[in-house]
């Protein structure tokens, strides 16, 4: 159970569970106490067995504007270097762990994202956001470099010359140039961003997830890998998969050789028949 006075909060329903960034007067700036919160809450989802999806969004006009720079900032850095360790451990640590999560995640960014949001919004699997969401890296405006992960997320995610443009100006892009620079997925009308998650969430639900797990996890590893490298540790990782769960890549083989169900191509075998 959540309260609705935490820093973040979620609902379960339908196995996908809804966790929002819980500061709307704040936008939903990330503060030592909501990052501790959230990793909280990461804990107590990440096993259970109602939950097959977790969708990160924010409560209220935004998704999370970042850092919030009083508390975060001048608090904590007023208390020494051994608290400012400790704060970005406290951030660092549940970026981290979202980005190597058990579950498939998604961002549903339905507002403003800046600065130090583009942590979480990286750690998750797949992004979808409002048209009228707002997108910034907000740091060349207050006088330091985008830090905490946040240079190397732009330079992961998009063109190069897309990302130096986003990195040096500061200036605003909305949820469609999001998308055609391709720090998310895809952008949606407001209005039909929840239904679009949702969607996109059912489909992933569908989908085995000892595999799914695999799958999240080899796409981040092989990104840096030689091809060599990569080919060996994806042989590894499929051998590892199936030594965990090999009932279910035979019921999707039989399914489709033996039975005839269903295609590869055209969607997932029926996980309600494996035993």
């Amino acid at each position: 159970m959540t309260d609705a006075n935490d820093t973040a909060t979620f609902r379960v329903e339908n196995r996908i569970a809804w966790v929002k960034f819980n500061r709307p007067d704040k936008r939903n700036c990330m503060s030592p106490t909501l990052n501790r919160r959230m990793m909280e809450v990461l804990d107590e989802l990440e096993f259970r067995d109602d939950v097959g999806v977790l969708v990160l969004t924010g409560e209220g006009s935004a998704w999370s504007a970042g850092m919030d720079l009083k508390e975060y900032f001048r608090e904590t850095e007023a208390k020494g270097l051994g608290a400012t360790r400790q704060a970005q451990r406290e951030s660092y640590g549940w970026w981290r762990r979202l980005r190597w999560y058990q579950k498939p995640t998604i961002a549903m960014v339905n507002g403003w994202c800046f600065g130090g949001g583009y942590g979480p919004l990286y750690s998750c699997d797949l992004a979808i956001a409002a048209d009228e969401a707002q997108f910034a890296l907000s740091e060349i405006n207050w006088g330091i470099l985008p830090g905490g992960g946040a240079t190397k997320v732009v330079v992961d995610l998009m063109p190069l010359r897309d990302a130096m443009y986003h990195a040096m100006t500061g200036e605003l892009i909305d949820g469609q140039k999001a998308a055609a620079w391709r720090l998310v997925n895809e952008s949606v009308p407001l209005e039909r961003l929840e239904a679009r998650v949702r969607e996109l969430a059912e489909v992933l639900l569908k989908k085995n997830p000892v595999a799914l797990k695999a799958t999240k996890d080899a796409v981040r590893r092989v990104k840096e890998m030689t091809y060599d490298n990569a080919e060996d540790y994806l042989v590894r990782a499929q051998e590892a998969a199936n030594s965990y769960d090999n009932d279910g890549r035979k019921e999707g083989i039989k399914q489709f050789i033996d039975d005839k169900t269903y295609k590869p191509g055209l969607g997932a075998y029926d996980l309600a028949k494996q035993s």
